[in-house]
């Protein structure tokens, strides 16, 4: 590991202001992928500023009838809370299906966003990486892609984004606040917090410098129970999505009112499965329908040499996940 300096940030602007004032400077949470990432020379950050200790934890409902997660409140805290277990299922089913519950006790809500991928290949410092060394080269464009995009990919990235809790986030159409220079607070629509590939892979998301995550807004729920997360992998624990599913249906007596379905596993960023959401509008909640939707989303799908597979797995479990959220 290479050397670092370390800070703990008594308030939001002071984290800001620290990491602003020197490059490269990156922020402690939880560091349950940080740290591997420094142990492993992957990332190298001169400063470290804690900000764990911040005000940043609370679960809270906003006056508009939805939630407000705090970026420093823990995975295990936001799974279990009983807003979020009551009015967003959806959330909870999704977090529990990452990691470990050790982890989990760790990782906080905005480190869950900043997670880097998990290709093999930007972990190898021995093989070509753009995301990692940008121009150096894909190494898994002709190497072994099993795992990698179907959607939404470059000849210059074909890595896929890691998180389960992030693909609820993206079917329940969060929005991320954030804090920068000069205290200035903004809001990002969570279809545009993370960014495909295209020429600049090394760039996961769309903070600017210095940015920090002070809370994730969740907003009021139109889905309640009819929600379901399907995670598929090679294991039944500890491993991360070959393909997984977020999906939320609305009624309108027997027919469906509108969807939210978000896919993982399948592309650099989560990916919203608009095709099949606007498939799925008017229609009766049948397997006919499921069925007609997940075609609709998968036949744009873009598979390499070696994971067409996920094309056919991603149109089963887009059926089998609006199935049990129907019957929720």
């Amino acid at each position: 590991m290479n050397p670092f300096t370390y800070t703990k940030a008594q308030t939001a602007g002071d984290a800001v202001a620290a990491v602003l004032q020197a490059p490269g400077a990156m922020y402690l949470g939880g560091g349950t992928n940080l740290i591997d990432l420094m142990k492993d020379g992957v990332t190298i950050a001169p400063k470290l500023v804690d900000v764990s200790k911040l005000d940043l934890k609370k679960i809270e409902a906003t006056e508009s009838g939805g939630v407000r997660l705090g970026a420093e409140a823990k995975n295990t805290e936001t799974a279990n809370h009983e807003l979020v277990r009551t009015q967003y299922p959806l959330l909870t089913q999704a977090i529990l299906a990452g990691a470990t519950m050790q982890i989990r006790n760790m990782a906080t809500d905005g480190g869950n966003l900043l997670q880097r991928t998990r290709c093999p290949y930007f972990y190898d410092r021995a093989t070509p990486c753009n995301k990692r060394e940008p121009g150096t080269g894909c190494g898994a464009m002709e190497g072994l892609n099993r795992t990698h995009a179907i959607f939404g990919w470059s000849d210059q990235c074909i890595a896929v984004h890691p998180s389960d809790m992030c693909v609820a986030l993206a079917a329940l159409e969060a929005v991320v606040h954030v804090r920068g220079a000069e205290n200035k607070l903004r809001t990002i629509k969570f279809e545009d917090f993370h960014r495909l590939p295209g020429n600049d892979p090394q760039k996961d998301n769309t903070l600017e410098p210095g940015e920090l995550i002070e809370a994730i807004e969740l907003p009021k729920s139109l889905f309640g129970k009819k929600s379901y997360y399907l995670k598929i992998r090679d294991r039944a624990s500890y491993a991360f999505a070959l393909v997984s599913v977020a999906a939320a249906i609305e009624m309108d007596g027997n027919n469906i009112k509108q969807a939210r379905i978000a896919m993982g596993g399948v592309a650099h960023k989560p990916w919203r499965a608009y095709e099949a959401e606007k498939a799925l509008a008017g229609k009766p909640a049948t397997e006919e329908s499921f069925t007609a939707a997940a075609e609709a989303e998968m036949k744009n799908a873009k598979p390499l040499a070696h994971n067409a597979y996920k094309v056919p797995m991603g149109k089963h479990a887009i059926v089998r996940a609006l199935t049990m959220a129907a019957g929720a």
